[in-house]
């Protein structure tokens, strides 16, 4: 589970076997205890987000707050980048 910020969203499309799926970013910040001190963290989280999960995020708008729950996966079995594959999506 994460909170953040939508700060981009490609809209509602779907995939060729008619599943609804949405590319977004999400900008998590918050602050940490590490080491015994507090930290600022910020991130830009790429995520995805398929079927039911992608009619939620396509409601919606950037610059709103949200509580995303999903995993972390490899973006592709080249690309090692992580993405967020959202399963809910909530506002805050």
């Amino acid at each position: 589970m994460i909170d953040g910020e939508v700060v981009e969203s490609e809209g509602l499309r779907h995939t060729p076997a008619g599943i609804a799926r949405v590319v977004f970013k999400l900008r998590h910040t918050s602050m940490q205890q590490e080491a015994g001190m507090q930290r600022q963290v910020q991130c830009d989280v790429p995520a995805l987000a398929l079927g039911e999960a992608a009619q939620q995020v396509s409601r919606v708008q950037p610059g709103q707050q949200v509580r995303a729950e999903g995993f972390l996966a490899q973006r592709s079995l080249k690309i090692a980048q992580l993405v967020l594959h959202i399963d809910n999506v909530t506002l805050r």
